[in-house]
């Protein structure tokens, strides 16, 4: 009999649609899958009763004729998208216990499509982080290892590194992530999946936890590109809901997709190659370049000399929209309340936030707090604005030279957990290659590529134009196809 949690979500869709097997049968499959997963701390939250309903409709729906898109797909959702009736927490104490009373755009799209829910995918608290290490629920565990008989276990990235063990593990063929500085792009290249995020503004925020207003962007990951496109076009368009959402058409991705870079300008950052790369890195990408360039694009050398300074421009800019939106977590209405003996208001908030957030939130409070005082506004958080729109324009000029960007996606494969937790500088290099793209708001994509000398998987990251998603999605299949990564990690949980 076929293991349906081997397929990938084009084949689940077809094959349900050819009656190959029942949607329950999937959902079933997957819940079981979930439930063995375990080990890897994945799901914060298993909702096997969603993806059974959502199944037995799309199998009622097949009897008549009306299927969905997703009809016979089930998906993890990562836990910063709100879910009716199910707990939303964004992996934080603070909201322990929050069950929202509607879903987010994304979710309810993805459900009116014929999705079902496996469950709510664990993550770096609020999205802050590069490892997953952050969570009040625990770290999630990388499903691979290395292969020289070391026990150590990995990081399967963040924040999106819930969604990525997930995938990865075949516990789902899909899954919602969110990428404000990497965290879609970075846990897949870790894991051996793909993922992409679109434009800024290509998928509503709406009903998503936020870490970074202006950077937060949903995107999906899957096991393959052409899934990754199925999964966008039902999550992308635009809501009124949402004020930063672009009112613009959603492409059939899908039916577009072509490997095909004939008349492709392919740039290859020359900042992009950083002091102490590992030579497996630079190899990989000179694969890239070669496998471009099979498929029949340009290759060019271009320069985006502001690169230089998009990690601290980030680092000033997420703080400090973090430091807004995560004021509205005091106790008063929602989530935890901490309430000691004889408390007053501020006594309240002081040791609510104090409990609720963990270590690595309170230190982007402080820092975003600071570079929006009143002594260092214009010292810090405008002059980053100024070098954001640089690093924009450095793009803009780019285009004139070439069509798409070829990069690595991470200066290394996974680490080691804890290996990076005592230095947060060390743990947010690990966005030196995503956040540029991200500060100017460009669609970009991460595609497994290889596997380095200890058998861990690393990723080549693709950069288009403004909603040129299907530029993107191409090259991500060309070099999908040229590359002919099938690994997946030894089941070791």
């Amino acid at each position: 009999m076929t293991d349906l949690t081997a397929l990938t979500i084009s084949d689940l869709r077809d094959g349900f649609r050819a009656g190959s097997f029942s949607a329950r049968e999937t959902a079933e499959a997957f819940n079981a899958a979930v439930v063995s997963g375990r080990p890897l701390n994945a799901f914060l939250v298993e909702t096997p009763d969603h993806a059974l309903a959502a199944a037995d409709k799309a199998d009622a729906d097949r009897a008549s004729g009306d299927l969905k898109p997703l009809s016979g797909v089930p998906l993890g959702i990562k836990d910063l998208f709100c879910t009716a009736g199910y707990a939303t927490t964004a992996a934080s104490g603070i909201l322990d216990g929050f069950v929202p009373t509607y879903d987010s755009t994304i979710t309810s799209k993805l459900f009116g499509a014929g999705a079902g829910m496996l469950g709510k995918l664990n993550l770096d608290q609020f999205a802050m982080g590069s490892s997953n290490e952050t969570s009040a629920f625990g770290n999630v565990l990388s499903p691979w290892r290395r292969n020289d008989g070391g026990n150590a276990a990995l990081a399967p990235g963040g924040s999106s590194g819930g969604s990525s063990a997930a995938v990865a593990a075949r516990m789902a063929p899909g899954a919602t992530g969110t990428d404000t500085g990497g965290s879609i792009r970075q846990p897949a290249a870790f894991t051996g999946i793909s993922g992409i995020k679109p434009t800024y503004g290509r998928c509503s925020r709406y009903g998503v936890i936020a870490f970074a207003s202006s950077l937060d962007q949903a995107g999906p990951m899957a096991q393959t590109v052409r899934d990754c496109a199925i999964l966008l076009e039902t999550m992308a368009g635009f809501d009124p809901k949402d004020s930063t959402s672009l009112d613009e058409a959603v492409p059939a991705w899908e039916k577009s997709l072509s490997p095909d870079l004939k008349g492709k300008r392919i740039g290859i950052p020359k900042e992009y190659r950083v002091d102490g790369m590992p030579a497996e890195i630079e190899a990989l990408w000179q694969k890239g370049i070669d496998w471009a360039r099979d498929a029949g694009a340009e290759i060019v050398e271009v320069s985006l000399p502001h690169t230089r300074h998009a990690l601290p421009t980030y680092y000033i800019i997420a703080p400090a929209e973090a430091s807004s939106n995560l004021a509205r977590y005091d106790g008063v209405r929602y989530g935890l309340r901490d309430l000691p003996e004889g408390a007053n208001l501020q006594d309240m908030y002081a040791a609510t936030r104090a409990h609720g957030f963990g270590a690595e939130v309170k230190r982007r409070i402080m820092i975003g707090t600071y570079v929006l005082s009143a002594g260092f506004y214009d010292a810090y958080y405008t002059k980053a604005q100024r070098v954001r729109a640089l690093i924009a324009r450095d793009f803009e000029e780019a285009w004139g030279k070439c069509d798409l960007l070829l990069t690595p996606t991470a200066p290394s494969a996974a680490f080691a957990l804890g290996e990076k937790s005592a230095d947060p500088l060390a743990m947010y290099l690990n966005d030196v290659f995503t956040v540029p793209s991200s500060l100017a708001g460009l669609p970009a994509m991460s595609v497994p590529g290889g596997l380095d000398a200890q058998g861990l998987p690393l990723g080549l990251q693709i950069i288009g134009r403004p909603l040129d998603e299907q530029g993107v999605l191409d090259a991500g299949l060309a070099i999908e196809e040229r590359a002919g990564f099938t690994t997946r990690a030894n089941r070791w949980w």
